[in-house]
């Protein structure tokens, strides 16, 4: 969530964020609303709980002709109290749900629009020049790699099985993301993937996008779409050692997404699927760090994309496009042969201190306790990795190439072959 203290300083700023974002500005009035009907509630309340004490002193002193009276109005101002203190607490909870509406503050320079309005950083690589390139799923099925028809005889559409090769690529691609991560100072995590509201409400998923989430409803749990989720309730309701910042998890989990309203859109094969697992980075830094720190983690993860030999463009997503919880997103898109495109591989996102407030998560230094950032980044999506992997390397003969830093977890094979 949003710093009150900022919104009541410069409402024009947060105004302006959501006119970027193409959001509504009304949510940012009726936050200010709720924020002054809740200070209000709590100075009548703390008036009326100052004159009920008054009240109950001078019932000792009182002489027996008057006592009576002032028993009465002691029981009054009870009553007062107890309904000012109601309100108080309903005031509190129109608060916190007006400032759950309010998406984090766009950061300075993202660009404005909507999904097609994002900005192309860079091109790296060199696009692969293949005559009538085969899809993923032609490769993976020629490779025994993926088996989409008895995923879906077993689960439904959009999940699927890999199989000899293709489970080899995952665990390859998971070792090669673990190993590089580690080197970069991360703690390896293995998080569970399934994560209590609480955790799924601070993280920002289920606001406008809460339709995308599985939920358990028999036993009040949700399944997260991506080990950000965990990563950031990790460390919840916690005071750190500012001088220990920056705090770096590397967290492994399965991701499960509804894909609501994507009906018609990469229903084919293993880009766009319910269930997939995943690498991802996440950062716990001193606010004053974190634009430096977005920096790092896109660095991280063209290295990754680097060392699969991998032609792709980096792009500055504009503000319509963010979640809730960033501030900043930057993809980067791998190409497709058999699609002709990029396609989106890896983000990572600045979240500043929005779901570190969510959280109660902050930091005590020399000068007290203070706000942290939080900002996460994909280092590998599998399934939609080895797609690009299959499409991008395929050769000729139908063949797919090794890149060199995956071959030493694959027994030191070149080519995958039929």
């Amino acid at each position: 969530m949003i710093d009150l203290k900022l919104l009541r300083d410069d409402p024009n700023l947060v105004r302006a964020s959501q006119r970027t974002r193409g959001a509504d500005e009304s949510l940012v009035d009726a936050l200010l609303a709720a924020d002054d009907a809740r200070r209000a509630a709590i100075t009548l309340a703390d008036n009326l709980r100052a004159q009920q004490k008054q009240v109950s002193r001078s019932v000792g002193a009182a002489s027996p002709e008057d006592r009576p009276a002032i028993l009465a109005k002691a029981k009054e101002m009870a009553e007062q109290v107890k309904a000012a203190e109601a309100d108080q607490v309903a005031a509190e909870a129109a608060l916190r749900a007006a400032h759950l509406a309010v998406p984090n503050i766009v950061e300075d320079g993202v660009p404005p629009g909507g999904e097609d309005d994002f900005v192309t950083l860079e091109l790296v690589g060199e696009v692969p020049e293949i005559d009538a390139p085969l899809e993923h799923t032609e490769l993976g099925a020629a490779l025994k790699a993926i088996d989409i028809e008895r995923g879906a005889k077993v689960s439904g559409s959009r999940f699927y099985f890999l199989t000899g090769v293709g489970a080899q690529l995952e665990l390859a691609l998971v070792n090669l993301a673990m190993e590089q991560a580690a080197a970069a100072g991360f703690t390896p995590v293995i998080a569970p993937a399934l994560v209590r509201p609480e955790t799924m409400e601070g993280t920002g998923f289920l606001g406008a996008h809460a339709d995308e989430v599985y939920k358990l409803a028999d036993d009040d749990l949700y399944l997260v779409g991506t080990s950000e989720v965990a990563l950031a309730g990790y460390h919840s309701n916690e005071i750190l050692n500012l001088e220990e910042l920056p705090l770096r998890y590397a967290g492994f989990s399965s991701c499960f997404r509804r894909e609501a309203g994507s009906h018609g859109k990469d229903t084919k094969g293993i880009i766009r699927v319910h269930w997939f697992d995943k690498v991802e980075m996440f950062s716990y830094v001193r606010v004053d760090e974190a634009t430096d720190e977005h920096q790092r983690l896109l660095a991280w993860e063209r290295e990754f994309l680097d060392k699969l030999e991998l032609a792709y463009r980096v792009i500055d997503v504009a503000a319509g496009d963010l979640g809730s919880s960033a501030a900043r997103k930057y993809d980067i898109e791998a190409w497709f042969p058999s699609q002709s495109a990029y396609r989106e591989l890896t983000s990572t996102s600045n979240c500043t201190t929005f779901q570190s407030r969510r959280l109660n998560i902050r930091a005590r230094g020399k000068h007290g306790v203070e706000p942290v950032a939080t900002l996460n980044g994909t280092l590998c999506a599998i399934a939609r990795t080895i797609a690009c992997l299959l499409d991008h390397h395929q050769q000729p003969d139908g063949s797919v190439y090794v890149p060199k830093a995956l071959r030493p977890w694959l027994g030191g094979r070149e080519l995958l072959q039929p």
